[in-house]
């Protein structure tokens, strides 16, 4: 095992890359992602990590060139935010589109206008649909574990996706924590080289990313897609054995305490062990209460998703992010559809908190747990409820 040490989450993200061996890091810093990318260039301009920094002028730059180091076998990372993942929207769809492997670490923000830089989920909804693997991290450790997962994932030739790595914006980039630091010599052990099959030749061209007319694009996109669903047990085994190299075991779905729970709370991201707290205080009050930390975003893991939460009488969803016009938060409607067609499952209730970085302290945890019980003994008639709201 390597050294623990107290250090800030984003820097702990910088190492696990400079660990991972990097060929190229191309970004464009952008708040509250830029520690990741400024400590990089510090590691880069010192010698300590081997790589190209690419400076380039914006995030669809970066992606860009992201793009071309990827296709050229080049082990690749990137890291953004909020705006700036916006702003790289078109190139994010190629890079799943086109099979590159590479990691991007997304510290979660919300979107203006009005100009914020603080953490919630809009940033992440808005890519949700591009094809990319994604998972969440809940605290520091995780976050850096979970780079070296991702990269090995990605280039894994059974997957050959790209993957995000999201981290909330300052509740997790910018806190100090204590983080275990792996010796180099195990991380090479658990990552091999990056072995592109079809790296970027003159001698041997190929093209990606071509003209597709309508005679053959559904084609393309049908095994496209095809080979994104195939992926989970790659990435379930993936998940095992880095559990058995490093001794912290990972799952797509996990839950605490829900073993005779009849309502759960659902978090995604670093609220979670907020959320934990308030669990630990309903049951001291007898309330039968547990928690599923959903970690796989992308693809979705419907069976373990569905057994988690198949005992349960009541799920409460929190969601920090509102799909504007629709039916609520957006990870409460994907469970709605995750459900609909089980012969047993839970009422799902539905809210939408912490957006723009707002907190959510532990008793309020418990107020919204207790809310929840209430409106699914009831029915929740309205499904966009924004729970905080000054009125």
């Amino acid at each position: 095992m390597g050294k623990r040490i107290g250090i800030e989450v984003s820097l702990a993200v910088s190492e696990a890359v400079k660990l991972c061996d990097a060929d190229v890091v191309s970004a464009y810093p952008i708040t509250p992602q830029t520690h990741i990318v400024e400590h990089l260039s510090e590691l880069i301009a010192d010698g300590e990590l081997d790589a190209e920094f690419i400076c380039v002028e914006s995030e669809h730059s970066a992606m860009s060139a992201c793009l071309g180091s990827a296709a050229a076998g080049a082990r690749t990372f990137t890291a953004t935010a909020g705006q700036g993942l916006e702003l790289m929207h078109e190139a994010v769809y190629l890079a799943s589109s086109m099979r590159l492997p590479m990691v991007m670490a997304v510290a979660n923000r919300a979107l203006s206008a009005p100009l914020s830089v603080w953490g919630d989920h809009s940033d992440v909804m808005a890519v949700r649909d591009t094809g990319w693997i994604q998972i969440f991290c809940e605290d520091g450790q995780e976050a850096f574990d979970h780079i070296i997962w991702a990269f090995r994932v990605s280039e894994d030739r059974r997957v050959l996706f790209p993957v995000m790595v999201h981290l909330d914006g300052f509740h997790l980039t910018h806190v100090v924590e204590p983080i275990y630091i792996e010796d180099k010599e195990k991380v090479d052990s658990f990552l091999p080289p990056n072995d592109f099959p079809l790296p970027l030749d003159p001698k041997k061209p190929v093209n990606m990313g071509a003209f597709a007319p309508p005679a053959i694009y559904t084609e393309i996109k049908k095994a496209q897609e095809d080979a994104f669903q195939s992926i989970m047990p790659h990435l379930a085994e993936i998940w095992e054995a880095f559990g058995k190299h490093f001794g912290r075991k990972y799952k797509p779905v996990e839950t605490y305490k829900a073993e005779d729970a009849e309502t759960l709370i659902m978090t995604m991201g670093s609220y979670g062990e907020t959320a934990s707290v308030a669990v630990d205080t309903l049951r001291e009050k007898g309330v039968k209460i547990g928690q599923v930390k959903l970690r796989l975003w992308r693809p979705f893991p419907f069976k373990e998703f569905r057994d988690a939460v198949k005992n349960a009488k009541n799920l409460i969803v929190l969601d920090r992010c509102i799909s504007s016009g629709g039916p609520g938060g957006p990870v409460a409607s994907e469970v709605r559809s995750a459900l609909y067609d089980e012969p047993k499952k839970p009422v799902i209730v539905g809210y939408i908190a912490g957006l723009g970085g707002r907190d959510i302290l532990p008793e309020q945890f418990v107020e919204i747990i207790e809310r929840g019980i209430k409106d699914a003994a009831k029915g929740q008639k309205d499904r966009m409820v924004i729970l905080g709201a000054r009125e």
